[in-house]
């Protein structure tokens, strides 16, 4: 194949627009692509059994909630089982996310791996097969892809061979999906286990982008063709000190000017285990940091300078438990509760919309689980 440099001037148009809409004005994507392994944890947490009909009906009650929180949802991650499941009325899910203006996306990589030579640090299966199994969901209708690498910070990690193990492995795959007409994100997600502060955390990493830019350009990857899909830089998880959340925003936002190409359309943010409100305040504290090229004064107000964009990419998000959680504890397996979990996730998803703005205000749109911890150590998808 053809470097992604070298596709054709309407694949290229076409993977621009793809990736555009699925970061436009106010909008973000909801990442429902749990593997069957993972969705079980969360359905023993509210006492449901993990069968094909149970996490068919869940995705269910997500998809189904499509007509109303389309103004906040432009994308979908689906995990391969939910491209192929249909509501109770026969209708493919993807069929009615398309019908409601939401793009379908899926998750291609195959989990985790220990990397040989190295303590405790991993690698990303499922390059092997990965062309034609995109060729084959392109056709069924997913028009973005997402596939997730990690790195641990410690004192002796992240080491070079992970660095650029999972570079190239992002890269890689980056440049199967374009060739098969679908936008990859991007995910080199560096995990907030530990007692590290919010600087060794920023260092990290702008490592990790630089290792991960790198590889793209190598591999020539189309960037205005893609998503980058990262960790707020947050202390890790052990830290003895706080942090504000405009200190998370300053060193998020300056990790990312240093180290991410103006082409790449926009950046969508994991939750990384931080509770629902935590992901959508700190969310709001980077957007508030956009519309000016100004630092935030000492008090934290918002400059009314020139109304520049500050950064040249859109930042959004790409929550899944953040998205979820309350809408997994109100439903608990209950037909009766659907619609009052459905409500939960369209207050996430609004809440959301406004962070990306800039415009939210903390504890103003509460929901069942807005304020748990949704922490889980070695977090596998």
């Amino acid at each position: 194949m053809l470097p992604s440099r070298n596709l054709p001037s309407d694949v290229k148009t076409e993977l621009n627009s793809i990736a555009k809409k699925l970061v436009a004005n106010g909008k973000g994507i909801l990442a429902a692509d749990e593997s069957v392994g993972n969705v079980g944890k969360h359905f023993s947490e509210i006492g449901v059994e993990n069968t094909t009909e149970n996490r068919r009906l869940y995705r269910q009650l997500l998809v189904t909630t499509a007509p109303d929180i389309a103004p906040y949802i432009s994308g979908v991650i689906l995990f391969e089982e939910t491209l192929y499941q249909k509501t109770d009325n026969d209708v493919l899910f993807v069929n009615v996310l398309r019908d409601n203006g939401i793009i379908a996306g899926i998750k291609v990589d195959k989990g985790l791996s220990p990397l040989d030579g190295t303590e405790n640090e991993t690698t990303t299966l499922g390059l092997d097969d990965l062309d034609e199994r995109c060729s084959k969901y392109k056709r069924d209708g997913a028009d973005f892809a997402k596939w997730r690498c990690t790195l641990r910070i410690s004192d002796k990690t992240p080491t070079r061979k992970a660095l650029l193990e999972n570079a190239n492995v992002l890269a890689r795959y980056a440049d199967i999906c374009q060739q098969n007409r679908i936008v990859p994100i991007v995910e080199p997600e560096v995990l907030t286990e530990g007692d590290h502060n919010l600087e060794r955390s920023r260092t990290v990493a702008e490592n990790v982008l630089n290792h991960v830019f790198a590889a793209l350009s190598d591999f020539g990857v189309y960037l205005p063709g893609i998503l980058l899909k990262t960790q707020m830089v947050l202390p890790g998880n052990t830290c003895p000190f706080k942090f504000t959340t405009e200190d998370i925003a300053a060193a998020t936002t300056e990790a990312l000017s240093s180290r991410v190409p103006a082409a790449v359309p926009g950046v969508v943010f994991l939750s990384g285990g931080q509770s629902e409100e935590d992901a959508t305040v700190n969310l709001n504290s980077i957007n508030a940091l956009q519309s000016c090229h100004c630092k935030p004064t000492a008090d934290h107000e918002r400059c009314k300078c020139d109304n520049t964009p500050a950064f040249p990419w859109k930042l959004t998000f790409s929550f899944g438990r953040a998205l979820q959680a309350s809408v997994l504890r109100a439903w608990s397996g209950k037909k009766e509760s659907v619609e009052l979990a459905k409500g939960e996730l369209l207050k996430r998803c609004r809440a959301n919309s406004l962070a990306t703005q800039g415009d939210y205000e903390p504890g103003s749109i509460p929901t069942f689980a807005g304020n748990v911890n949704l922490y889980t150590a070695n977090h596998n998808y």
